[in-house]
């Protein structure tokens, strides 16, 4: 293990990734967040250093940031295969005082579990379900038996895997753990994402589950040359993905240096790389929900949602982001609320989409502002740059699929967009941009007004 005279603290890991011992501080905050010596290792990020370090049996050091319902810890973390396991040191230990009212979690693990969930839902505050869809055919019997038992633990219609705890499980243990859904021959993992301000989960979560494995392929008829060239298949998202990623993170192992020094020009080369895939994954991504969104099927999952708190949570996701370029996001105060129906996970997505076009084509310095207000039964949330605007006719094309207006070097598909409108209507909104060319631009995203919660 490379050794610094700063470590603070070690720990280690079984071959199932479970922490089996650890030092303080780190075996205070497990025990904090409901975890157990020895049991699942709670904090999300540790947890995915550790199966990566263990799986390609490399030594991986980086800086994480955990949490309790309390305080925000950064740290750097030394990770090395040793045995079955893993041992851990930390080191540079450090408090960032109490965690914001958005917890937003980590971003990646988050991204990729969205990429390749077969099934989501909405939970309220006791786990208890609230609203199902699935995204894979295998989950379409457990998410009808999971819609007629609405108001029940999601953990009911499932079989947790090596679940020695009692019920119910705190919510950290149960985000990242495996299980059985009865029938199918593979494993799932959970991912839960804690919604609403003041305690994680106030506000209920947001449930994914992921396949372990890429289900076998079945036989079906093969599918007309305008399907093969206008979509992907949601069978072969996932088997793409997959060696992406891992080339990814490859390539950041390079570009981190964490084998020896290379020459910067290689370095330079795993750089590349990493940007690359990042751009294949998200043309994956929308590919998959073009697909998804031009089938005459699709219907989002409608629900009580607050605009201004989803877009406090867009600021936070891609804040590193804004301020890389010296670009200052304004978002909605903590306590203002603009309540409003549709599905969290699509209206998050598309003002991502805003709010990352509104970054890439914004000068440096500049500022961007997320405004939320309610009138005449529709809630809005608009997105507003100082970028170089849009042309009239610009204008006429900006939401047509494949427009990239000309760009050539944004690394875009050009769909986000046309998604980011064909979801809004079919919520029952609607997305609009006023620009002029020299004058930025503003996106306005507008959906029926929550009137039971405003009355």
């Amino acid at each position: 293990m490379v050794g610094s005279s700063t470590l603070q603290t070690f720990a280690r890991t079984d071959g199932a990734d479970r922490l089996i011992a650890a030092q303080e501080p780190l075996a205070g905050l497990h025990a904090r967040c409901g975890g157990e010596l020895p049991g699942e290792i709670i904090a999300p990020a540790l947890r995915e250093v550790v199966q990566m370090a263990r799986e390609y049996g490399l030594r991986l050091a980086r800086r994480l940031r955990m949490a309790d319902d309390r305080e925000v810890f950064s740290m750097w973390v030394e990770v090395e295969p040793e045995g079955e396991g893993c041992q851990v040191a930390i080191s540079n230990w450090r408090s960032e005082g109490a965690p914001p009212s958005s917890v937003s979690g980590d971003e990646h693990r988050i991204a990729m579990a969205r990429h390749m969930a077969g099934l989501s839902a909405r939970l309220g505050p006791r786990q208890e379900l609230l609203a199902i869809e699935h995204h894979d055919a295998d989950l379409a019997g457990l998410a009808r038996a999971m819609t007629a038992g609405v108001g029940r633990p999601w953990t009911d219609f499932v079989a947790l895997e090596g679940n020695v705890h009692q019920q119910p499980l705190h919510w950290r243990l149960l985000d990242g753990a495996r299980l059985r859904v009865a029938g199918l021959p593979q494993l799932w993992t959970a991912h839960l994402m804690p919604l609403g301000g003041g305690d994680p989960g106030s506000g209920g979560f947001e449930l994914l589950l992921v396949s372990d494995s890429v289900p076998p392929a079945t036989a079906k008829p093969a599918p007309a040359l305008e399907q093969r060239l206008n979509g992907i298949d949601r069978k072969i998202a996932p088997v793409l993905r997959q060696p992406v990623s891992r080339i990814i993170a490859n390539a950041e192992t390079i570009r981190s240096q964490l084998s020896g020094p290379l020459a910067d020009e290689y370095t330079g080369y795993a750089a590349d790389i990493t940007a690359a895939g990042e751009h294949l994954l998200a043309l994956i991504d929308d590919l998959t929900t073009l697909e998804m969104i031009d089938d005459d099927s699709f219907a989002p999952a409608p629900d009580q949602i607050d605009l201004a708190d989803v877009a406090r949570r867009a600021a936070g996701i891609l804040g590193m982001r804004a301020s890389e370029r010296q670009i200052a996001v304004d978002a909605p105060k903590h306590g203002e609320s603009v309540p409003a129906i549709g599905e969290f996970r699509r209206v998050l997505q598309i003002l991502l989409n805003l709010l990352g076009n509104a970054i890439r084509y914004s000068p440096e310095g500049s500022s961007i502002w997320l405004r939320a207000e309610s009138e005449g039964g529709l809630a809005s949330i608009t997105v507003a740059d100082q970028g170089e605007g849009l042309s009239a006719e610009e204008i006429a094309r900006v939401f047509t699929k494949f427009e990239r207006l000309g760009r050539s070097d944004d690394g875009g598909s050009g769909l986000g967009l046309y998604i980011s409108r064909r979801l809004a209507e079919a919520m029952g909104g609607t997305l609009t941009v006023e620009s002029a060319k020299g004058q930025g631009a503003r996106f306005t995203l507008s959906l029926p007004a929550d009137e039971a919660a405003t009355s």
